[in-house]
């Protein structure tokens, strides 16, 4: 029956690839997609307002809704549109009623947002986890392990009725109804992904855990963390191999894996195959395609129109906000090795939305990126320009180097006399060395950023650390309702949330 499986699972996987070969470039694909989307938004509210209609007709679609069609933060397009749908409004900014919204509040501690979810979305995602997989043979995994478990840590899967539609995390709205060809496989199952609360849920995970044959783990780096560490103290495990021997592979989403990698490892008593992937409330971006590079190939013939908004002082203003006027490109427009925001178009009824991240070419001809931050969570005081790009490699470096784990951090900037400093709080478990660790990460960001070396001579004083147990972060997520297995730890504060975070922070020392 085994060796039957696997075949089946060959021969689907095959199938797949075959479907998945691009046979257009990168911008055919992409026109493609946008004038799929405009048909199918023709006339609902939106495609009405900014004439779909005869855009569609126009020698140059493309063109014309560059040109007709504004760019939208989401303020503006909630207060605009997305309001009326989650009111209960059909054919708003996509054809129907949505039924489903991801609550997403991203890392800034702002009130949740509404993402719709369209059955388009739905199956737009699923179609990408569905290539994502099929890149596995690449790895050359065995084939037996495809049909044992496979292990998503998530948000809850009990979502909130609001009488016309379900709202809560994404992880959630997708585990609640997982599709038919991943169900015989998936853990922990929809009765425990229901369960609300992420500690009750995760002992829930502990306590069947050995009932499982577990291959394929996925989730946000942090997360997974967690509910390994519980695993293993709860059954006095060396490592997690000892309960799941056929664990090969973790899919690393949400936020980037390399500063986890140490600490993460330690669980481990043989190498994982690590596949990175960039899904979003907002749409199923990009996936890690193949072994021989960190990047993810953006997905541009699953319902998401792509451009891309140079990250620079022309286009956004000190805080991170679009300015008017931004000059967007498209796939055959963009370079390597430049930092863009992403706007996203999209078969939910996103329209050049700014979904708030920026990605960095780093192979155009294969469409593969990297993410490299926030459009608002990135620090440049006096022009030092710190992407979390840079936080997250010095850190790892920093952290391999000193052989300490550091599990989390957090960055703001501070006033220091009369020029500005970084204050740095770094989660970290075992005994550390201050003095070298501020020389060792200064060092670091250094020889990353030309902007920040500069700086570190003119108006930027020596960074501040302060280190506290990696507890402390997970804590504060607690305390705001973030522990869900989905929500990230802000890598950046600004001054009002990391003077909550001081306040915080001096609490639980308090309290020791």
């Amino acid at each position: 029956m085994t060796s039957v499986a696997s075949s089946l699972v060959k021969g689907g996987v095959k199938l797949v690839q075959q479907l998945d070969r691009p046979y257009l470039s990168p911008e055919a694909q992409q026109r493609n997609v946008l004038q799929r989307l405009m048909k199918k938004a023709e006339y609902t509210a939106f495609g009405k307002r900014y004439g779909f209609s005869q855009m569609l007709m126009h020698p140059d679609p493309l063109y014309a809704f560059q040109q007709e069609v504004p760019l939208h933060d989401y303020d503006k397009i909630f207060d605009e549109w997305w309001h009326r749908s989650l009111a209960g409004e059909p054919d708003v900014a996509w054809k129907g009623f949505v039924r489903h919204f991801a609550l997403s509040s991203g890392t800034a501690g702002a009130a949740s947002k509404y993402i719709p979810v369209t059955p388009d979305m739905t199956a737009s995602m699923r179609q990408a986890a569905l290539r994502m997989f099929s890149c596995l043979p690449k790895y050359d995994i065995p084939a037996h392990l495809y049909i044992k478990d496979w292990l998503m840590i998530g948000g809850s899967a009990t979502l909130q009725n609001l009488g016309h539609c379900y709202a809560g995390d994404l992880s959630g709205i997708n585990a609640s109804r997982p599709p038919i060809w991943i169900r015989r496989f998936y853990k922990p199952g929809t009765a425990i992904a229901r369960i609300p609360n992420w500690d009750e849920r995760t002992k829930a995970i502990v306590a069947n855990a050995p009932k499982w044959d577990v291959s394929i783990i996925s989730g946000i780096p942090s997360w997974v963390q967690l509910t390994l560490e519980s695993i293993i103290d709860r059954y006095k495990l060396n490592n997690i191999h000892e309960l799941w021997p056929n664990l090969s592979v973790f899919v690393s989403g949400g936020t980037a894996f390399e500063p986890y990698r140490r600490s993460f490892e330690r669980l481990l008593e043989k190498p994982l195959i690590y596949q990175d992937s960039y899904l979003a409330s907002e749409g199923f971006v990009a996936f890690q395609a193949r072994p021989e590079t960190h990047a993810m190939r953006l997905q541009l013939n699953n319902g998401l129109f792509f451009e891309f908004v140079p990250f620079n002082e022309l286009n956004f203003d000190a805080d991170g906000c679009l300015r008017n006027n931004a000059e967007t490109l498209t796939i055959d427009e963009v370079e390597e090795g430049v930092d863009y925001a992403l706007l996203l178009t999209t078969c939910a009824g996103a329209w050049r939305y700014l979904i708030g991240d920026t990605v960095r070419f780093v192979d155009k001809d294969l469409s593969e990126i990297v993410i490299t931050g926030r459009t608002k969570h990135f620090l440049s005081l006096c022009g030092e320009h710190l992407s979390v790009d840079n936080m997250n490699h010095a850190v790892s470096e920093v952290s391999e180097e000193m052989g300490i784990n550091i599990r989390e951090f957090t960055v703001s900037g501070v006033k220091s006399g009369s020029h500005f400093a970084h204050h740095w709080y770094l989660g970290v478990d075992q005994p550390a060395d201050n003095k070298a660790l501020v020389a060792a990460l200064d060092n670091k960001l250094k020889a990353l950023n030309d902007d920040y070396r500069a700086e570190r001579s003119a108006m930027l004083d020596q960074l501040q650390i302060t280190t506290v147990p990696s507890h402390f972060f997970y804590d504060w997520q607690r305390i705001h309702g973030k522990m869900n297995g989905q929500s990230k730890v802000p890598r950046v504060m600004n001054a009002a949330q990391f003077e909550k975070w001081i306040r915080f922070v001096a609490d639980q020392q308090a309290a020791l």
